[in-house]
């Protein structure tokens, strides 16, 4: 038995949860009338119905004992003052100091990292309105109408999805095409459509040799030269987020188009800072602050609230009660709004690349599952394919709803009906249907007894599938920043609770170092071939050039 496990918080929550595991939803609904009011709260603009998930009062307040004995509270605010909580790295974890928008000092390492912020902010700031006024120009004097973001994993991803999420607020004069594969036709057919003489390229690269995003970089320059531009013109049409100033100088980028990044932010956390630039310059700097306004809601949300009352300590607690206490490996997350239908896998990237660790902070093997994993899309797509899994499979997959009341689109009765299938999958999962519904449902129908007993079989659903229901008036930059900042912080509640380090990736370090060795073996003039067998043998076949 490990320290977690042996906590008298964990010993309690498997007795209660032998305790409640036959109670079903339906009879907590029919036992107290005030339970959707109860487990509900409101928090940065948001609305979290947690009432049909599988705990009682009771629950909650064991749930919240193991995050207090496992020491969240403590964590959480060595992580907001500053203190190196990344140890296997030696590195403080403020993303969080990326969106306060107060004038106290924050220290990282000696450096007031508030400070540094605000100094790349007003840069940044000076940076699109210029681009937007039309007094930043590509080499001709044309302006700009296209910008071409490469990066890969958070500079990718982060950018990406929230700026789909902003569509209605994008300006109508500037486009963003976003670039991660090293797959060459992501980029050619991205490029094919652009004209080099009024497009911007951005190349998000901390140490600038990232092999996809400096690969991708370099050919976009080789399209950009063949087009005719001199290579003096590459400062104009080239911008940089990374911390190798030189080496992004040598490639031709001025010093002042080379923006920050800082140790002490993750990929994944990082689209608050410069690597949020693409967001900036395609729905204006206004709505980039608001974004950041809205993330530092839900930070001092989560720094203040006690954690009974805490939206993103609530939803990580109960997020690792289906995860250790109900044998649940993953967890669906539904969007009820086209904008938001990349969220899900920003969660993914999140949630798994952050606790998807077998060893706790001193290396030991954990002894209790970590990291579920994390899916999802857009809701009533949904309905038509996966969830069928969810009301009828074996296992419990906790689901998240997200709907915004409002529609940027009202068209008709679009919305009303996107919102009832959203409740009504939330209603379907908590209540089931039974034997006796399913025959009653039967009856008349021209079926003998015994064709309706056997039929009903089929279309009994369980019911008491945990979900949460997360509202927001509309989808706007504030309320983004808040569900972005939430995900990021119910992460860090699990992990903590957990005893992992939350904050490197070193499964991903893995595979960039393999992948180096293969590619030395697929571009030699003669390979050694000295991989393992299976590896050698598909080598030898891509050199090949084809089956035999």
């Amino acid at each position: 038995m490990s320290a977690l496990t042996a906590l008298p918080a964990w010993q309690a929550l498997s007795q209660h949860r032998d305790a409640i595991q036959a109670t079903h939803l339906r009879d907590l609904f029919a036992q107290d009338p005030k339970r959707a009011e109860r487990f509900a709260l409101k928090a940065a603009g948001l609305y979290l119905d947690y009432s049909k998930n599988r705990l009682t009062d009771d629950t909650v307040a064991l749930l919240c004992q193991l995050a207090r004995e496992t020491g969240v509270e403590a964590l959480r605010d060595a992580m907001f003052a500053g203190e190196v909580i990344n140890n296997t790295e030696g590195r403080p974890v403020l993303h969080t100091a990326l969106r306060y928008r107060g004038n106290d000092a924050i220290s990282a390492q000696g450096e007031d990292a508030a400070a540094e912020v605000r100094a790349t902010l007003k840069r940044m700031k000076t940076f699109v309105e210029r681009v937007h006024q039309g007094q930043l120009t590509g080499y001709t004097g044309e302006r700009f109408t296209d910008v071409v973001s490469i990066g890969i994993g958070g500079s990718f991803l982060g950018p990406k999805i929230m700026s789909e999420a902003l569509r209605p607020y994008w300006r109508a004069d500037l486009r963003c095409h976003f670039v991660a594969n090293i797959d060459g036709t992501a980029l050619a057919e991205k490029l094919k459509k652009l004209d080099p003489k009024r497009t911007l390229v951005l190349m998000s690269s901390k140490s600038f040799t990232t092999q996809e995003t400096l690969t991708n970089t370099e050919s976009a320059r080789a399209w950009f030269l063949d087009s005719g531009a001199p290579e003096s013109a590459i400062g104009q049409h080239f911008v940089a987020v990374s911390a190798n100033v030189p080496a992004a100088e040598a490639f031709g980028i001025k010093a002042e188009n080379v923006y920050p990044m800082w140790d002490w932010v993750g990929g994944r956390y990082s689209l608050w800072s410069a690597i949020g630039l693409p967001i900036a310059l395609l729905v204006g700097f206004d709505h980039f602050e608001a974004l950041l306004a809205g993330a530092e809601a839900m930070d001092t949300h989560f720094r203040t609230a006690p954690l009974e009352q805490n939206m993103p300590a609530l939803m990580g607690l109960l997020s690792l009660w289906y995860t250790n206490f109900f044998d649940s490996g993953s967890q669906v997350i539904l969007t009820y709004d086209h904008y938001l239908r990349g969220l899900p896998a920003y969660v993914q990237q999140l949630d798994m690349e952050s606790n998807g660790k077998g060893v706790d902070k001193a290396g030991q093997p954990m002894a209790c599952a970590t990291g579920p994993v994390i899916w999802g899309g857009e809701g009533t797509n949904g309905q038509h394919a996966y969830h069928q899994l969810l009301h009828q499979g074996s296992g419990v997959i906790p689901a998240d709803f997200i709907l915004p009341l409002q529609s940027h689109n009202p068209l008709g009765r679009h919305h009303a009906m996107l919102a009832s299938n959203c409740l009504a999958q939330t209603q379907a999962l908590m209540l089931g249907k039974t034997q006796a519904e399913a025959e009653a449902e039967l009856a008349g129908k021209g079926l003998s007894d015994d064709e309706i007993t056997a039929l009903a079989r089929h279309k009994v659903m369980p019911g008491n599938k945990p979900s949460n229901t997360l509202l927001m008036d509309k989808l706007t930059p504030e309320t983004l920043g808040a569900l972005v900042a939430l995900y990021e912080h119910r992460t860090f509640v699990q992990g903590a609770v957990w005893g992992i380090n939350s904050f490197d990736q070193w499964g991903v370090e893995l595979g960039k170092v393999l992948g180096n060795a293969v590619l030395a073996e697929l571009e030699a003039e003669q390979p050694k071939l000295d991989q393992d067998a299976s590896t050698a043998g598909l080598i030898r076949l891509f050199r090949q050039g084809q089956i035999d």
